[in-house]
């Protein structure tokens, strides 16, 4: 699993209960850590991601001395309700998290407990691997409940089994089991079925069924301590559990890091309602300010159409705006004193000169643009009025690939077609930069045809002196190259073709030799591997302009306006 520690969202300790049948078991098994759990830390909460009505929540709130969910908290303790998760799964994803992260009751908690999905006699085939995922989503590692009722010992080992592989392939990790309930005088038979899982698991029986809610609660943790033991518990929280870090989690992650000290970034499209849906997103979370550029009077009004509530709170600029428009055409003479006063009136005419007129001037912060206009449109204005930084020839496009369970990043793969090998050294350090901007943790492999000198020819000499120009220019930098993508990208492989190697199988920055092959690879694994992919992400400009692709869902003008807002910040420290 490959990636940064700076991407776990600080946040309380926690773990998520994991059932694949719901029921009574489990929520004997959820009263009880929560008590326990109480013991051991100060201040206790709890979550459910997915909720359905008269569910578990009430039972929660019963079992602790506080009853969490009186005037009117519920909200603090709840994602989104079944019933809507899957109209929108990717979309609700993102909601589940926010709303995590964001509540109060988990924020000033010590611990979280975090449970699974309640269940109804109307089985859904895809709840089990939500859940898997969502435990992921929240960082969390796992504990599973597991009915033990009419079942012999094997059908309870596989059914630990197979919640341990669906936990496992969505990114996270099972630290222990319970079996809830179970007959008595099969445990022994259960823990041999299971001595490769190599994990605890306690054995709790049935409860007879109260009604009053305190009174049940009371009866579970009276059968949970029965069969638990404590001490045994808390050895299996603590073991070493490395944060995956999904699309979902790395979202909000972009988002709330931006939100740490807001930014300025305009929006030269400004009517486009894919732009206009994402500058109302991330302005409803307070992240970054918004310039739009257009008529006032049409973008509240197809804002207020749509539903945007949040667009209130943008500035509205018009490029017909005489006074700002003057000023933006004296410094554009500045900027490009070899043109005319008629070829600088007509280049501010053009929303993405105006937009980077905007930046350069420094009214705004950054700029988004490229949903409607092609790349060249949004590139051009900045190389000429922007231009690179101090020591950096060339502007380059890295990838962001949101993988299931970590976060790589890919480049060149827009900008500069046949690099030389001193301009791929360059590519490599700007995308070690972009990297650790994001929260990854670079390690570089320069991709090719050959690992480590087992094929020849000069494009592979072009990569090894590329290699060479960035270990002199970065020594203390942990790099691998040549290497093919394979090597690069799995351990079992690395293990094969480059066995002494301590960085073949973990690479997380991949820098490819061309544009061609830069191109294809992100397509190919956002196409065929279900990647994410955000970006492409421009480095090596004075200040942070990035492209769209026309094809732009909503969210991925949301990311590249937090990814923008960062940028302004790595501008800031340098």
């Amino acid at each position: 699993m490959r990636q940064s520690s700076s991407n776990k969202i600080e946040t309380t300790d926690r773990v998520f209960l994991f059932s694949p049948s719901g029921g009574e078991g489990r929520d004997t098994v959820a009263v009880g850590l929560l008590k326990s759990l109480s013991k051991r830390h100060p201040l206790v909460s709890f979550f459910q991601p997915l909720f359905r009505q008269n569910g578990l929540l009430p039972l929660l709130s019963a079992s602790m001395d506080e009853l969490y969910l009186e005037a009117g908290r519920e909200e603090e303790h709840a994602g989104v309700k079944e019933e809507e998760y899957y109209t929108n799964e990717p979309l609700m994803r993102r909601a589940i998290v926010t709303k995590f992260y964001t509540s109060p009751a988990i924020k000033k908690a010590d611990f979280a407990l975090v449970v699974g999905s309640d269940y109804s006699k109307v089985a859904h085939p895809n709840r089990m691997n939500t859940d898997a995922a969502l435990s992921a989503d929240l960082q969390c590692p796992v504990l599973l409940s597991v009915s033990g009722e009419e079942r012999s010992a094997f059908e309870i080992a596989e059914s630990i089994k197979a919640c341990a592989r669906t936990v496992q392939e969505k990114g996270s990790k099972i630290l222990g089991a319970f079996v809830s309930p179970c007959r008595e005088g099969i445990e022994e038979k259960v823990r041999l079925e299971l001595v490769d899982l190599s994990i605890p698991v306690w054995f709790i029986g049935k409860v007879k069924g109260k009604e009053n809610l305190r009174q049940k609660a009371e009866a579970y943790f009276e059968a949970y301590q029965k069969g638990v033991n404590e001490e045994e518990l808390f050895q299996a929280l603590s073991r070493p559990f490395t944060a995956p870090v999904t699309p979902a989690c790395f979202q909000y992650s972009l988002i709330r890091r931006a939100s740490e000290r807001k930014k300025t970034i305009v929006l030269p499209e400004g009517s486009e309602e894919r732009v206009l849906r994402a500058a109302n997103y991330v302005l409803s979370h307070d992240a970054v300010d918004i310039i739009l550029l257009g008529e006032e009077k049409y973008i509240r009004r197809r804002a207020e159409n749509i539903n945007l509530s949040f667009i209130s709170k943008a500035k509205i600029l018009s490029m017909d705006d005489g006074p700002l428009k003057e000023k933006l055409e004296e410094e554009m003479k500045k900027a490009l004193p070899t043109c005319s006063d008629e070829q600088i009136g007509e280049l501010i005419k053009d929303c993405s000169y105006f937009g980077t007129m905007l930046v350069k001037t420094g009214i705004a912060d950054g700029m988004v643009s490229g949903a409607v206009h092609p790349t060249a449109q949004t590139v051009r204005p900045a190389l000429r009025i922007i231009r690179t930084r101090p020591g950096s020839e060339i502007v380059s496009g890295s990838m962001l690939m949101c993988m299931q369970e970590h976060v790589d990043i890919y480049a060149d793969v827009a900008i500069v077609p046949n690099p030389t090998p001193a301009q791929l050294s360059i590519i490599a350090s700007q995308t070690c930069k972009t990297a650790r901007m994001v929260g990854i943790d670079p390690i570089v492999g320069f991709l090719s045809y050959s690992t480590l000198g087992s094929g020849k020819g000069k494009d592979v000499d072009m990569v090894k002196e590329a290699v060479e120009d960035f270990s002199s220019l970065h020594p203390k930098a942990p790099f691998v190259g040549p290497i093919q993508f394979d090597a690069a990208f799995s351990p079992q492989v690395a293990k094969l073709k480059a066995p002494n190697n301590p960085f073949a199988g973990r690479v997380s920055a991949y820098i490819c030799p061309d544009l061609d092959s830069g191109n294809i690879l992100y397509k190919a694994v956002e196409r065929t591997g279900g990647a994410i992919a955000i970006g492409p992400v421009l480095q090596g400009l004075n200040k942070p302009v990035n492209d769209l692709s026309r094809g732009s869902t909503m969210w991925d003008i949301v990311n590249t306006i937090a990814i923008t807002a960062l940028s302004c910040e790595e501008e800031d420290n340098e």
